[in-house]
């Protein structure tokens, strides 16, 4: 369970999240990054965030500049979202997939981890199934398990993961799914957020930035 909230230097300057392009197998992949002010490669292992294939990678803005105080931290749109171009339909769990693998080729990342939120979870799961001595630890936010995730073989592609992995229990429709994909990771962590509201990354980033942070500095 997480030790207790990850201190910050109040004086500290709060990081700044910037956007860039990179290329991809799609096209231009738009990716919201930031880092520590030593310039995050000296720092911890960087975290690459995933978000549902419904949004785009701005809900993760406030999170990120809690998470860059301690580690460099990349959020690309995934393509089609945001401000990345489309891939061609119908585009599967394992074609995103690809897409980051490209943009992790692009940059000299040996190891990152990885998060993931709803579908963003299967996305992350696929890459640490795929890429597992590059994708050091995971964590999985509100799972979408059971016939949330019918296209994709979640249970399998769980089962065979060798990283260790954070399962953040958001109290939203997810709830019970998350439980279930719980299920099939015995050896994970479980951490639950009870009362974040709507938009956990949004209304209680400082709480997830606690949790994630005390898991990937394990």
């Amino acid at each position: 369970m997480p030790k207790g909230p990850i201190r910050r230097d109040s004086g500290s300057i709060e990081p700044w999240v910037r956007r860039g392009y990179f290329e991809c197998r799609f096209g231009q992949l738009h990716v919201h990054h930031v880092m520590p002010g030593g310039g995050g490669f000296e720092e911890g292992t960087s975290l690459l965030c995933l978000h549902d294939v419904a949004g785009s990678a701005r809900m993760f803005r406030r999170f990120l500049t809690l998470i860059g105080q301690d580690r460099s931290a990349y959020a690309p749109d995934l393509p089609g979202c945001g401000e990345s171009d489309p891939p061609p339909p119908p585009a599967r769990i394992e074609d995103y997939a690809a897409a980051m693998g490209d943009f992790l080729d692009s940059l000299p990342f040996r190891h990152i981890d990885v998060l993931g939120h709803r579908s963003g979870a299967l996305l992350a799961t696929e890459l640490a199934a795929t890429r597992p001595a590059q994708i050091r630890r995971v964590v999985l936010v509100s799972v979408p398990a059971g016939d949330a995730a019918v296209h994709y073989p979640l249970r399998q592609r769980l089962g065979s993961l060798s990283q260790p992995v954070l399962v953040l229990r958001v109290h939203d429709e997810f709830w019970d799914l998350t439980a279930r994909a719980r299920e099939m990771l015995p050896a994970a962590r479980l951490t639950e957020v009870r009362d974040p509201g709507a938009d956990p990354f949004t209304s209680a980033p400082a709480e997830l930035a606690d949790a994630v942070l005390d898991f990937v500095r394990g």
